[in-house]
């Protein structure tokens, strides 16, 4: 199995847990005398056993992120984390620059007038500059993944 298949395979049993969780919930109670839909305790038990298989796929995609290189050399997990680093900088600067983005709320000349305190042009050029490496980081890891095996 490659490791694209593995995280597409990761994603799934994830849904499928989240689908269970809801079931659960939906007939953990039921009116006095009524049955649930499903029985809930079959659904716990094979939750437990989706949790299980989400932990062997985890550990068998990390392992093979260890190991494998992409065509620069890097570590698959150190691109992924460089990749995780780079998405969070860039929603920092998005934030910020949202941020700056203040309606005016004055009703006459007397009132508070609101300034940027930051550079936005500049702020927008890091922000592009981030997303075009986000996009080369994302193709290179997306390249490694279809082509990698795991164990």
């Amino acid at each position: 199995m490659k490791i694209a298949e593995a995280l597409l395979l990761r994603a799934d049993l994830k849904k499928k847990l989240a689908s269970l969780r809801e079931r659960i919930g939906a007939n953990a109670v039921v009116q006095e005398k009524e049955k649930p839909h499903e029985d809930p305790a079959k659904l716990i038990k094979e939750a437990v056993g989706v949790l299980g298989e989400l932990e062997d796929i985890a550990l068998r995609i990390d392992r093979a992120n260890q190991v494998t290189k992409l065509a620069d050399g890097r570590v698959l997990a150190v691109a992924v984390a460089q990749r995780d680093t780079l998405a969070q900088h860039h929603s920092l600067l998005q934030a910020a620059i949202a941020a700056t983005r203040k309606e005016p709320d004055r009703y006459s000349m007397k009132e508070i007038k609101w300034v940027a305190t930051l550079e936005v042009a500049k702020l927008q050029k890091q922000c592009d500059d981030l997303a075009k490496q986000l996009r080369e980081i994302n193709a290179a890891i997306q390249a490694t993944n279809w082509k990698a095996d795991i164990e």
